[in-house]
């Protein structure tokens, strides 16, 4: 059960099911939840999602993590207090965080007896017909292999795409390019809120999201606000793309204990975003 009691939901049976069925998953983790203020990795929680994650793989779920943190990792390995505006030195950040994240996660995971693999992608590779086949079919050959991908934004070379929870929307394309049954973002807010819930103490949060009205956008706070930018706006994005796919996404606070292993027993303790329903 999650350390958090306040924050599940029982769901309706049928969508309790759609969380057990799921097979393969996305999973995605943003820096906040991997990293400390000062920009260092927080093992303690990579430790706790990658046991999770190894329990998930134990019990024959197929997992793809998509996770974020290159650039704080790379920021607090050289000692920078904020991040740099030039995109050359975010990629350097990136190019030198990369490979400590990956090291950490190789680490950590193989405690767990969980073999992984570095996937770098940009959303060209899955915009290209030909690098969308290639990607699609190096994930089947790592699912056969036992391998769980770990796959990020390949910032180093990455322009537009080299932003805070530009991962929201390429784990989604991920998910729709995997054929996902599920979709799971792990950020450092609870879920979806009628209100900003850091200045409002009166907002709710919302439990399930059945369509993405203009209300549910509006919930999500105006482009520029505190809730939006860099987090909410992105969140929404990555809902929207995964309902064209027919894919559930659930939204919900990565420093929670719990989270993923209630998730496959049908209960959800975040925000729960329904697939289009199809004619």
């Amino acid at each position: 059960m999650s350390d958090h009691e306040d924050n599940i939901l029982i769901l309706k049976e049928e969508y309790a099911k759609m969380l057990k069925d799921a097979k393969r998953l996305v999973i995605k983790v943003g820096t906040s939840t991997i990293t400390h203020a000062t920009g260092k990795l927080n093992i303690n929680r990579m430790d706790m999602l990658a046991m999770e994650i190894a329990d998930l793989v134990g019990i024959g779920k197929e997992i793809i993590f998509v996770t974020s943190g290159a650039v704080g990792a790379g920021m607090g390995r050289l000692a920078l207090k904020a991040k740099p505006t030039q995109i050359a030195k975010k990629q350097a950040l990136a190019a030198v965080g990369q490979g400590l994240l990956m090291q950490a996660y190789e680490k950590l995971f193989s405690e767990y007896g969980v073999d992984v693999a570095q996937i770098l992608l940009t959303k060209e590779d899955i915009a290209d017909k030909h690098r969308y086949t290639n990607a699609k079919n190096t994930l089947e050959a790592l699912f056969d292999y036992g391998v769980l991908p770990i796959i990020n934004e390949n910032d180093t070379v990455a322009f537009e795409e080299i932003k805070v929870g530009d991962n929201d929307t390429l784990a989604a394309l991920i998910a729709g390019l995997a054929e996902a049954d599920l979709l799971v973002l792990l950020s450092d807010i609870d879920g979806l809120y009628t209100a900003d819930p850091r200045t409002n103490p009166e907002a709710k949060l919302i439990s399930v999201v059945e369509e993405l009205t203009p209300e549910i956008y509006a919930a999500a706070g105006a482009e520029g606000s505190k809730l939006a930018t860099g987090g909410m706006s992105t969140k929404l994005a990555a809902a929207a793309i995964a309902r064209e796919n027919g894919i559930p996404m659930v939204l919900a606070n990565g420093s929670r204990g719990h989270i993923l292993e209630n998730l496959v027993e049908g209960i959800c303790c975040g925000t729960l975003f329904l697939p289009k329903i199809k004619a």
